[in-house]
């Protein structure tokens, strides 16, 4: 009769990060967004998708929000961002708030959609999405 094979524990520890996903979804904002003349004159609607990986450095969170990544932040950043006079492109607007998400060293990566909702009939949207990843400095 065979005997079982022993479990045996790995070589060494899983040495491997943790990590959070932050995110904001369908975070609906007026801006004074485009190219075009007739986008000139009035705010349109944008809608905001952030994902973030947040690199986890103390699990001891101890229930307090300066120990995470906020959501809040980012929201209100859009905001301020959506606010601040008129944009181009909406990959300006998107490079913006990777800039602002990766401007905490606890994050990783971010990915950012931006989209325009009222641009043509036909379609529920229209934009741009854009992964950045924090630089290694």
């Amino acid at each position: 009769m065979n005997e079982p094979t022993p479990i045996r524990p790995p070589a060494q520890a899983n040495a491997e990060p943790s990590y959070r996903r932050v995110f904001v979804r369908d975070l609906i904002l007026p801006c004074a967004i485009g190219v075009h003349a007739h986008e000139q004159d009035a705010p349109q609607r944008v809608r905001i998708n952030v994902d973030l990986m947040v690199r986890e450095v103390d699990l001891a969170l101890q229930d307090r929000i300066e120990n995470v990544v906020s959501y809040e932040h980012i929201v209100k950043g859009a905001r301020a961002l959506t606010s601040d006079g008129h944009i181009n492109l909406v990959e300006t607007l998107a490079e913006r708030i990777a800039d602002l998400c990766l401007a905490d060293a606890r994050v990783s990566s971010v990915r950012v959609r931006v989209e325009k909702l009222d641009i043509y009939e036909q379609a529920a949207s229209v934009g741009v999405e854009i992964e950045r990843l924090q630089s290694e400095n």
